[in-house]
């Protein structure tokens, strides 16, 4: 029972998907809406769902490539466990079909739509189309977060139709320069097996001389936009954690510029872990605190 529980979550991506569907919650926290908060659950829950499918379809279509990289090689479909074929896709479809419908449900047909694009976004155009073509893989392939970001918004406050209130849009904004440097950061660390699979991430591509400020300077200017939220209503409490987030992520950035060594690349990579987060849990205590008040 453990195991294929361990299998599920790797073959959704869940530990990403967590990511995804925190930015939803995000977004429903900031979207200016009145949504219950089982509505709300059920509206993230349909976002780890879609978020899933996509994962799974990425990793049923890179299983190939999956087995050249060393922190790949044991996913579920690279290592054989499982055995390809067409109920793969299908029931993949299924899933995205049947989150779709749940976010719907509760969120109305502009928030599914958003949840719809994020999925594409990551299950087709990255991982089809982008990522083995082009050094702008992560680029375009970090609107998928913002999408369910602004699907959480969306789903809030569904009278407000297509405009959308300027806090999730900022954040949504930042969530998109947080990816490439995320991803980047990683590709640094582990450009041996980006390099064998033939993914064209940045590092691998360009030196550090070109990379390193390139990475930094994504952080710079998602610190910077990550404040902006505080012109629109949110208190000292979203403050105090996107600065203590900002300066980790700017401080591990700023040493791998200096020294682009591997343990520095790991420590930004895990720096943009606790950015996202602390920047999570600082809109998430100002909604508290205004719950409260």
């Amino acid at each position: 029972m453990t195991a294929a529980l361990t299998m599920t979550a790797s073959i959704l991506k869940l530990r990403i998907g967590s990511f995804v569907a925190l930015a939803a919650l995000v977004g429903i926290v900031t979207g200016g809406g009145e949504m219950g908060w089982i509505e709300a659950l059920v509206f993230t829950l349909a976002v780890l769902g879609a978020s899933g499918a996509a994962g799974a379809f990425n990793h049923y279509f890179e299983r190939e490539s999956d087995r050249l990289m060393a922190r790949t090689a044991m996913r579920p479909f690279a290592s054989g466990k499982l055995k390809p074929g067409a109920i793969w896709p299908l029931t993949f479809t299924a899933l995205l079909a049947a989150s779709l419908v749940m976010g719907w449900s509760v969120g109305g047909m502009l928030a599914a739509l958003l949840v719809f694009c994020g999925a594409f976004t990551y299950g087709v155009v990255y991982t089809l189309w982008l990522k083995r073509r082009t050094v702008w893989n992560v680029v375009i392939g970090g609107a998928a977060g913002s999408f369910a970001l602004l699907a959480g918004a969306a789903a809030a406050a569904p009278e407000f139709g297509p405009v959308l209130a300027p806090v999730p849009v900022i954040l949504s904004a930042m969530l998109f320069l947080w990816t490439p440097p995320h991803f980047w950061a990683l590709a640094a660390a582990k450009g041996a097996d980006y390099e064998r699979a033939g993914i064209p991430m940045l590092p691998v591509v360009t030196g550090p001389e070109v990379w390193g400020p390139v990475i930094f300077s994504h952080v710079l200017v998602l610190v910077l936009i990550s404040f902006g939220p505080l012109l629109y209503g949110l208190g000292p409490l979203y403050g105090l954690c996107a600065a203590l987030g900002g300066a980790l992520f700017l401080r591990s950035s700023w040493r791998l510029l200096r020294c682009p060594e591997r343990r520095n690349a790991m420590a930004t990579f895990r720096a943009s872990l606790f950015h996202f987060a602390l920047v999570s849990a600082g809109v998430l205590l100002d909604g508290v605190a205004r719950w409260v008040s």
